[in-house]
């Protein structure tokens, strides 16, 4: 018997869409990673991008626990001295709630270059309405 390892060639990946109405973002995103990187597949190898395609609507109707949405913050630097900004998540969730998603999956992804490849799968709206009707995406339910 010879384990089978997944390449290039091999893989298939599928469309889904989920609605993120609801949702609690950090388990949320932790499905949405697993989705993305092909670990609920049988096939799942670490060093090779067998993942589906994830559409993410109505970002903005995502939910935090507790006191988060007041006192959650996200930084970012500019390089520059004194360059440190901060948003909270009651800001972000207003101005970019894509965004809100994107951080929170892409912080459970692998620590290497093959995340920037992963993350690129994920596609994430405010609205309901998503420009992906073509790829015939399934509907996904992770948790309530």
């Amino acid at each position: 018997m010879k384990t089978e390892s997944l390449n290039k060639q091999s893989v298939d990946p599928k469309w889904y869409v989920v609605d993120a109405d609801g949702q609690i973002l950090g388990r949320f995103a932790s499905k949405l990673a697993d989705r993305l990187r092909g670990k609920d597949k049988p096939t799942f190898t670490p060093h090779t991008d067998g993942g589906d395609f994830v559409v993410v609507i109505n970002a903005e109707k995502v939910a935090v626990t507790g006191s988060k949405y007041d006192k959650k913050t996200y930084y970012r630097h500019s390089q520059y001295p004194g360059g440190l900004k901060e948003t909270i998540f009651k800001e972000m969730i207003d101005k970019k709630p894509e965004e809100v998603i994107r951080l929170a999956v892409k912080g459970m992804l692998p620590k290497n270059k093959l995340s920037n490849q992963i993350i690129k799968k994920l596609k994430i709206y405010a609205g309901s309405d998503h420009p992906h009707d073509s790829q015939q995406p399934e509907i996904w339910k992770p948790i309530k």
